[in-house]
């Protein structure tokens, strides 16, 4: 039996992957930007905060980094509103990869920050700088750039991860890939596409964030 390939039929439904890609895209920017910003804030508690935020912080990026994502994000939209919060697909998608990304960049952050140097900390102490002072323009830029890599990383595979948010109707890549399968009945074909998508992403987000971090993160 002959196997005939149409990718075009696939391709013809351009607007509906192009509307994935946006919404892939568009999640996995508002989970960054949420994501390194609560990141930054449980490195500071599990570095320098007092024990109790230590343990608290400790206790939270556990249990997120050794669960599924795919739990986490069930939890959110189909277990929250049993306490009576109800969330969007959209909404639940954005916290829970926030969520995650967030518990990862916190352990990524806090390595960077215990590379610092304790002569440079005490440098900036002789000067009179605050704690937050010191923080913010001392410790943090060094420390992100010695773990930008690692951060770069994590953040593709938070926007790979957002397939699973497809699973819960959010209108992103993988959601319109299944979309045109059932329509067409071409899943090969499909998912082929969305595969070739996800790549491309993948390697322009790399590039992205490699040009981003040392001119808008930590600088130079």
């Amino acid at each position: 039996m002959r196997i005939q390939f149409d990718f075009g039929a696939v391709l013809t439904e351009w607007p509906l992957l192009l509307h994935g890609i946006c919404w892939t895209m568009g999640l996995t920017a508002v989970a960054t930007v949420l994501g390194l910003a609560l990141g930054i804030a449980f490195a500071w508690a599990r570095a320098s905060g007092p024990t109790w935020l230590h343990w608290v912080v400790g206790a939270y990026v556990e249990l997120v980094r050794n669960t599924p994502f795919i739990v986490q994000l069930f939890f959110i939209f189909f277990g929250l509103p049993a306490a009576g919060v109800k969330l969007s697909p959209e909404t639940a998608s954005v916290i829970a990869m926030v969520v995650n990304l967030s518990a990862y960049a916190t352990e990524i952050i806090r390595a960077g920050i215990a590379a610092t140097p304790r002569g440079q900390i005490e440098a900036a102490q002789s000067l009179a700088l605050g704690r937050v002072q010191i923080f913010t323009r001392v410790v943090l830029p060094p420390a992100l750039a010695k773990v930008w890599p690692a951060m770069t990383g994590q953040i593709i595979i938070v926007m790979l991860g957002s397939a699973v948010c497809g699973q819960i109707s959010t209108p992103e890549l993988s959601y319109a890939a299944n979309l045109i399968q059932s329509r067409n009945f071409r899943a090969f074909e499909s998912y082929i596409v969305a595969t070739l998508l996800y790549l491309a992403l993948a390697i322009a987000l790399r590039r992205l964030l490699q040009w981003a971090g040392p001119r808008l993160v930590f600088g130079r």
